[in-house]
């Protein structure tokens, strides 16, 4: 991989810049008008800083970006060191130091549109995607603007959010969800006290040695940057109501509400209603955008101005990702 900072790259304009949907903004295209595929690297990093808290998300294809190394290379340019998935909800591979996999679930399950790591206080300002191997059907990164999603939120569900804030209550292992040996990246019991007293998550250990951790987060945020209001929390994927109706029996037959793997409420410990979250799914679904990827493709999103998600797919798929830029 070529590595070259050329300012007479961007004088001459060898960027095409367009936008991907007929009817969205998101994401923008970036392609080189060269024919070979050299990757500039900071004249890359300029034109995203130009674009990125505008547009939210921007999709770089035709570079010569394949694989794992030249993908880790792309990421840490923009001039951050690539953070660990710490206190991780999903299930992740190391690929290399900082790269990930995506979520591992089954390609038969949707992954609804999210902000990484918005059920905590902690998060990373900017995500990087690259697909290694495009699916043979489906396996889109369907992506939302969470700025358009917080204006058409209903004003009082809004409001709710705002002023009751949200409690995500999550029960390690058992068989049923991440152990918390893996989410915490330790064997240590003392190391993740001292995580959770850190981050202001609340912890206990129970009879069994599992671990049950409460965090009160916000429910909207401002952008640091921008400005702008986001809507910006996971509860519509915490709350039990997520789960199909006969995989919800079936767990409450098994444990009991707090025992769940994970579950959301208001900061004040009381329920959520699940037509409020029938709304907010309803809204994501409006604001979600879709391209098909192609292999090669990085997108680059700022990770509060848009949420991403994942389609089921066919086929080998290889889609890895790196996270920079701690909000705190």
């Amino acid at each position: 991989m070529t590595m070259i900072a050329s300012e007479q790259w961007l004088e001459n304009q060898s960027f095409v810049l367009s936008s991907l949907q007929k009817n969205s903004r998101l994401p923008l295209l970036v392609c080189p008008k060269a024919p070979e595929s050299v990757l500039y690297l900071d004249a890359i990093r300029r034109l995203a800083e130009e674009q990125l808290l505008d547009v939210g998300g921007v999709l770089f294809r035709g570079f010569d970006v394949l694989g794992q190394e030249q993908f880790q290379a792309f990421a840490r340019s923009f001039g951050h060191e690539l953070m660990s998935y710490e206190f991780g909800s999903t299930p992740r591979s190391v690929v290399t130091k900082g790269v990930y996999t995506t979520t591992e679930y089954p390609a038969h399950q949707v992954i609804p549109q999210h902000n990484e790591q918005s059920y905590t206080l902690n998060w990373p300002m900017k995500i990087w995607f690259h697909c290694v191997e495009a699916a043979q059907q489906g396996g889109e990164t369907p992506i939302s603007d969470s700025r358009e999603v917080y204006r058409r939120m209903d004003p009082a569900i809004r409001q709710r959010f705002i002023e009751k804030k949200l409690m995500y209550v999550r029960n390690y292992g058992g068989g049923l969800d991440l152990p918390w040996q893996q989410t915490f990246n330790t064997e240590s019991k003392q190391e993740v006290e001292r995580f959770c007293s850190v981050q202001n998550i609340g912890f206990e250990w129970k009879a069994d040695g599992d671990l049950r951790t409460r965090q009160i987060c916000q429910g909207v945020s401002k952008h640091p940057k921008s400005g702008d209001m986001v809507w910006f929390n996971q509860a519509h994927l915490f709350h039990i109501s997520n789960l199909a109706a006969a995989t919800r029996e079936t767990l409450l037959s098994i444990v009991a509400m707090e025992d769940l793997p994970r579950n959301v409420y208001y900061g004040d410990g009381s329920a959520i209603e699940e037509s409020i979250l029938d709304e907010v799914r309803g809204v994501l679904d409006e604001c979600t955008v879709m391209f098909p990827w192609q292999s090669g493709d990085v997108l680059m999103l700022d990770n509060m101005l848009v949420a991403h998600g994942r389609s089921t797919f066919k086929g080998p798929r290889k889609v890895i990702v790196a996270m920079a830029e701690p909000n705190k």
